[in-house]
């Protein structure tokens, strides 16, 4: 599988662009193409989806908005032009906040979700995506990030974790062996 293209923007069009990457030039659908400038050099992670019909390549300028895309498309319901298109309109965090907290009217505000389509949204991913919800913007010390890679390494799951992680921010400690003390403690 491609894992991303590295390129020169040739052209593009309402869906997607072409990149020329070494005399060869890729179609990729991406969320706005229109955001781009024309040969410019531009890195997109891409998803490779295969059919009986067709191979075709969906591009992200984020890894974060290319594993928010891989989450969608594992929905029933949910394909890979109908994620592209809710992606186009609604940005990353503020999807993976309205499915972290039930936000059913916005997800079916987006094109080609309905009411049943944004119900299995929310039950299906729910939780599997908390680790990348910024809702409180923790200003991290190196002690911090080490003490919560330990938790992970420990075995607990990122759901867990953030929801200590804003009362261990609010600690002080010298080294990352206090804040573990205190998150087991918690």
């Amino acid at each position: 599988m491609i894992a991303f293209i590295k390129g020169i923007i040739h052209s593009y069009s309402n869906d997607s662009l072409i990149i020329e990457n070494n005399g060869i030039g890729y179609r990729i659908y991406i969320s706005n193409p229109q955001s781009v400038r024309l040969n410019s050099e531009v890195i997109l992670y891409t998803y490779q989806h295969v059919r009986e019909d067709a191979i075709t390549l969906f591009g992200f300028t984020t890894m974060e908005e290319h594993d928010l895309f891989l989450q969608l498309i594992s929905v029933k319901g949910v394909g890979p032009k109908t994620a592209l298109a809710m992606l186009a309109v609604c940005p990353v965090k503020q999807m993976i906040e309205a499915i972290e907290h039930n936000d059913v009217k916005l997800l079916k505000s987006l094109p080609g979700i309905g009411a049943k389509s944004a119900s299995q949204i929310v039950l299906d991913l729910k939780g599997k995506l908390v680790e990348e919800v910024s809702e409180i913007q923790v200003k991290e010390n190196a002690e911090l990030v080490d003490a919560i890679e330990a938790l992970k390494a420990l075995g607990y799951k990122n759901a867990e974790i953030n929801s200590i992680k804003k009362e261990l921010s609010e600690e002080s400690f010298a080294t990352s062996d206090q804040y573990i003390r205190k998150a087991l403690s918690i």
